[in-house]
C-alpha cells in the first residue's frame, strides 16, 4: 500500500470549518469553566460580577445600566440583578444623576476598586496559566486571526 492510499480523504473546507468551530467552542467552555470556578473558590465572585467590574474599571465616571448592558451583550434585567448583589457587598455604587431620575450611573466604590485589581491581577495570571502552551509568535498570530473574525478580516486578508 502507498502512503497515498493510507490517507483518508481530505475533508470538505466546509466540514473543516464546523471542526474549527467546535474546537474553538470547546477551549472557550473549558477556561471559562475554569475561570468561573476560581473566581467562585478564591474570591466568592462570579464570573458576571467580575465582568461588570471590569467593566466599571475602565470608567472611571461610570456608566448607565444601560450602557452597561450594551457593553457586556446582556438585558438589563440581568445587569440589575448583578449590580444589586456588588452594591449590597459595597462594591458598586449607584446613583440617580441630577437630571435623569429615570436611570442611574454606576461605579465601583474604592472599596470595589482596591478589590478588582486584586481579583483582575489574579485573572490575569490564570489566563496566563491556562494560555502558556502558545508562545508570543503564536497568541500574535491567534489574535490577528480572531480579531479578524468580528471585522470580516479573516487571517489579514479583506472578505
Amino acid at each position: 500500500m502507498t502512503n497515498a492510499r493510507l490517507k483518508a480523504p481530505a475533508r470538505p473546507l466546509s466540514k473543516q470549518r464546523l471542526r474549527l468551530w467546535l474546537r474553538l467552542l470547546r477551549a472557550t467552555r473549558l477556561i471559562e469553566s475554569e475561570l468561573r470556578e476560581r473566581l467562585r473558590k478564591e474570591f466568592a465572585i462570579t464570573l458576571p460580577q467580575f465582568d461588570v467590574m471590569a467593566a466599571l474599571a475602565r470608567k472611571e465616571d461610570g456608566m448607565t445600566m444601560t450602557e452597561l448592558s450594551r457593553m457586556l451583550m446582556v438585558s438589563n434585567g440581568n445587569v440589575t440583578g448583578i449590580i444589586d448583589r456588588l452594591a449590597a457587598e459595597k462594591l458598586v455604587l449607584r446613583q440617580a444623576p441630577a437630571n435623569d431620575r429615570r436611570s442611574f450611573i454606576v461605579r465601583l466604590t474604592p472599596k470595589g476598586a482596591a478589590q478588582f485589581a486584586v481579583v483582575a491581577r489574579a485573572h490575569e495570571g490564570w489566563v496566563e496559566e491556562l494560555l502558556a502552551s502558545f508562545d508570543a509568535a503564536q497568541t500574535e498570530s491567534l489574535i490577528d486571526i480572531f480579531g479578524g473574525l468580528s471585522t470580516g478580516r479573516h487571517g489579514g486578508a479583506q472578505q
